[in-house]
């Protein structure tokens, strides 16, 4: 039974319970991954930079041409309206992820379908990372590579990413915790598997280039806050060397915003505890959704579990 079961879901014009929510067998989305997604959050029971992830969400479905027949603006008040018929909710849970998601249809071929809809809320998962605040988590760099452009442009938030599922069980052959890194075709550093890599040296914030990595909404909020300090910060090609030799490095994430890592390849980061910059970055962001984003985490892991 998923926590959500009971939560108020929009699916193809209707609400009902997400556990009401049934997916055709034969829909595209099911059978080739032909769906396209995008998860935000809430803080304080607000989705936060909800335009920017609709932004990214539309992009996507231009990319892969499918129609959501559902303006953005409608969207937006569908996703907000999923969150206020679930605010009960709020006060066991804290704090809920969006999770619009669009496929192509049910039925062969790529014209002339109808799409299937869904926005559901769920509980942010908070067990799955609180630990990670303190002790920072292990990462592995995978043989399993990214996407090249020319194959599935990474910006796209798409389903279809067997590589991820490969590097996530890479990583799992390590341990259940560690994270797996993925490099680009050339050797240099990309993404996870649904976050950004961030690392600092000598005082310098640096994140890979955007033109083979998805384009995420936690690291814009990153820049931004760097921006807003005036941390010297750079994007450019990093590659294996650079993160073992790293100061610091951390992953961003919609839900925890910032992981710490404490080891690349067994590889100790720094002294192996979340570095300065980080926890800095953390706190600027807690101080700019007007939440305890750490606090937060550990209190509802524990009350949930």
């Amino acid at each position: 039974m998923s926590q959500a079961d009971n939560f108020i879901t929009y699916f193809n014009g209707e609400w009902v319970e997400y556990k009401q929510v049934s997916i055709s067998p034969e829909d595209r989305g099911f059978v080739l991954g032909d769906v396209v997604f995008d998860i935000a959050r809430t803080f304080g029971g607000k989705p936060f930079v909800l335009d920017r992830h609709l932004d990214r969400l539309y992009r996507s479905l231009q990319y892969m041409r499918i129609n959501p027949e559902i303006e953005k603006n409608k969207m937006r008040s569908l996703c907000e309206e999923a969150v206020q018929l679930n605010d009960h909710q709020l006060p066991k849970y804290g704090d809920f992820t969006i999770h619009p998601f669009v496929t192509r249809g049910v039925g062969v071929g790529v014209g002339g379908l109808s799409p299937t809809v869904c926005i559901s809320v769920k509980p942010v998962n908070f067990a799955s990372f609180s630990k990670f605040y303190d002790e920072g988590v292990d990462s592995v760099i995978t043989r399993v590579k990214s996407y090249s452009s020319e194959t599935m442009d990474p910006k796209v938030k798409h389903h279809s990413r067997g590589n991820f599922v490969l590097a996530e069980l890479e990583a799992n052959d390590r341990s259940k915790d560690t994270l797996p890194i993925l490099l680009d075709i050339d050797g240099n550093v990309s993404e996870g598997i649904g976050y950004n890599v961030f690392m600092v040296k000598d005082g310098v914030l640096k994140t890979p280039l955007d033109k083979n990595i998805l384009q995420g909404i936690a690291r814009s909020v990153i820049l931004d806050l760097a921006a807003q300090a005036e941390l010297p910060c750079v994007e450019c090609d990093i590659q294996p060397y650079d993160l073992y030799t790293a100061d610091e490095v951390f992953f961003t994430r919609t839900s925890p915003r910032i992981i710490p890592v404490s080891t690349v390849d067994g590889r100790q980061i720094g002294d192996g505890k979340p570095g300065v910059m980080t926890r800095n970055l953390l706190a600027a962001h807690s101080e700019l959704v007007d939440v305890d984003i750490v606090g937060q985490a550990k209190y509802y892991s524990e009350t949930q579990s």
